[in-house]
């Protein structure tokens, strides 16, 4: 698959009408991309296995996008065969009065991942560059030094790209996606969501409210594009009209990425070799 197709190049001045939230590239069916998914997903899974053995990497995957693009759906198909134990996934809401009370990225920055281990952020810090921007009003609740405001959407690019900069640098390894979903797709998942008794849950007035800045929206992602795509952490524009194809290209890129940090099982000492035989001796002469 050709990653380039979907990849934000750093300080690119990207429109979001320009990527084809429909484009399946070389499947022609939802068939073909289930059997890629299946053999990626054991792939990842033996990955992940190596990546925990050797606790010394850890990956986290960021996930941004309008109202049912379908984040969850990505994470629960992706990640159906990698060990829970080895990967956690946080979902930020709005934040509570005691997140409030510090700066944004910490309640980000106490669930990032441990060595060893995938974390899935579900939304992100990314939020205070998005949803924030096209709701300046938010910014109120925070309670900001009146100077820290002046530049403030700048500011915070600029510390979001020395952030994950520092998280790669000490081997925390940082991939984001941004689910591109078409207006009229999402227009036909949410009354899909009204619709079905099973899926009422969830949809509420406010997704629809939040649908009438959809242009808003368009403008502060393409900013936050053009600002933290960088090197050390670049931005994924995968398409999501189709969610077939979305699962199929986040789970080729997670392999690609875990692949390019050439894992291995640790090797143990001649030592602990020696102790090995030792205790299978032991086992296979117990009476």
């Amino acid at each position: 698959m050709n990653h380039n197709h979907f990849l934000v190049k750093p300080d690119a001045k990207i429109k979001l009408k320009d990527f084809d939230s429909s484009y399946t590239g070389k499947f022609n069916s939802g068939e073909e991309a289930a059997a890629k998914l299946e053999k990626d997903v054991a792939r990842l899974r033996k990955y992940q296995d190596i990546l925990y053995a050797t606790n010394t990497y850890a990956l986290l995957i960021i996930f941004q996008a309008m109202d049912a693009a379908g984040k969850d759906s990505a994470i629960k198909h992706v990640m159906s065969g990698v060990n829970p134990q080895g990967t956690e996934v946080f979902s930020f809401k709005t934040p509570s009065a005691e997140e409030l009370d510090h700066d944004y990225l910490w309640r980000c920055n106490k669930a990032l991942p441990e060595r060893g281990r995938i974390g899935i952020f579900n939304r992100s810090y990314y939020e205070e560059v998005l949803v924030v921007r096209v709701h300046p009003e938010m910014l109120n609740s925070e309670q900001l030094p009146h100077e820290c405001l002046k530049g403030i959407w700048e500011t915070r690019f600029e510390q979001i790209n020395n952030f994950e900069r520092y998280l790669v640098q000490n081997g925390i390894h940082v991939l984001k996606f941004y689910l591109n979903v078409s207006k009229e797709e999402q227009r036909q998942r949410f009354l899909a969501r009204i619709e079905r008794p099973d899926k009422n849950w969830k949809f509420s007035l406010a997704d629809a409210k939040e649908r009438g800045h959809w242009d808003d929206y368009m403008k502060a992602y393409e900013d936050a594009f053009r600002s933290t795509s960088t090197k050390w952490a670049p931005w994924y524009i995968i398409p999501a009209d189709n969610k077939w194809f979305t699962h199929v290209a986040i789970a080729d890129l997670i392999i690609a990425k875990l692949k390019s940090l050439k894992l291995a099982y640790p090797t143990v000492s001649e030592q602990h070799l020696k102790e090995l035989l030792i205790a299978k001796a032991a086992l296979e002469n117990e009476p």
